[in-house]
């Protein structure tokens, strides 16, 4: 996979950033998310290459662009698939908060998991301490790991849970052991990058979320030389059937992180709202400034990329 098509493909995020940054904080989720899609989606077809969206904004006939399975990009160059996420945080923009971004992972052909829409428990982590995490075991015991590995206290560590009333236990184990909490309201994949970013204050996360966002967070740890560990959670058997339909033939499977996404992989992601290792859409007389971040696995290059966007020179924006 050719390296230039990593700056080519942050140009998506970044437009995708930049029309839904326009409805920050206007408390419409759906406005937000909308204009994200329709401006990833156009962009897109302007890289020449051959990409099939294996995770996107639902299965077909739950969205009229971005689908699973969806044709994207000129039809020229080479054969990929990407993992996207137009505006992770919808909610975060709509209101003004703090890690909404647009964000995507970039494979070769079958380099990744094609996560059903459902749920997964999730752990992940930095490369300090990669092959430690086991999700088998309880929180306690990977607390007890991680602290091994970073030679700290438990009481020093912090870990990010989205907060949800299903995660009301784990919640109430992890204060057990001492370690700090901080919860989320969205924006898991934020904070998963946010374990491999050395000041960003979070070792680990825990708990149940989107398998779709697990397999972009397992993406961008492999450019980051972390680790993450997911087990799909269906609510009945018609999720077990369209598990299956997409290729998971064993539904209590541990997926490790190379599992979920290996191979030549890149990653982009353009701050939306102001984050924690990503600045949000600044918008000014003549235009707007950007704040991306890009990966790439083979090398292990992590660019930022700080973008001045001159409107009379982008007349769609």
């Amino acid at each position: 996979m050719n390296r230039n098509l990593a700056l080519e493909f942050v140009r998506v995020t970044e437009m995708a950033a930049i029309a839904s940054a326009r409805l920050m904080g206007r408390g419409d989720e759906k406005a937000a998310d909308q204009a994200a899609v329709d401006a990833m989606r156009t962009m897109l077809d302007s890289i020449d290459c051959q990409a099939t969206v294996v995770i996107g904004e639902g299965e077909r006939d739950e969205a009229p662009m971005l689908y699973i399975g969806e044709k994207v990009g000129s039809g020229k160059g080479p054969q990929l698939e990407i993992a996207l996420d137009p505006l992770e945080g919808t909610t975060i923009c709509a209101v003004g908060g703090y890690n909404a971004i647009s964000v995507m992972a970039i494979a070769e052909a079958g380099c990744m998991l094609h996560a059903p829409d459902m749920y997964m428990n999730k752990i992940a982590v930095g490369p300090d301490c990669k092959g430690i995490i086991d999700i088998r075991l309880s929180p306690t015991e990977n607390l007890k790991r991680i602290a091994d590995a970073k030679k700290a206290r438990i009481q020093d560590l912090t870990a990010v849970v989205l907060d949800r009333p299903r995660h009301k236990d784990l919640i109430e184990e992890i204060r057990s052991t001492g370690a700090r909490i901080q919860l989320i309201g969205d924006g898991d994949v934020s904070s998963a990058i946010a374990t491999a970013t050395p000041d960003s204050g979070v070792d680990v996360i825990f708990g149940i979320g989107g398998a779709p966002e697990g397999v972009i967070a397992a993406a961008a740890l492999q450019c980051l030389g972390g680790d993450f560990q997911g087990i799909l959670i269906p609510h009945g058997p018609d999720d077990v059937e369209r598990a299956r339909k997409m290729g998971v033939t064993d539904i209590k499977k541990v997926f490790k992180i190379e599992d979920l996404a290996r191979g030549n992989l890149m990653f982009c992601a353009t701050g939306v709202t102001k984050g924690s290792f990503l600045d949000g859409v600044v918008f000014k007389p003549w235009g707007a400034l950007t704040h991306s971040l890009v990966m790439r696995s083979e090398s292990g290059t992590v660019r930022h990329i700080r973008a001045e966007h001159h409107f009379d020179k982008k007349p769609r924006y």
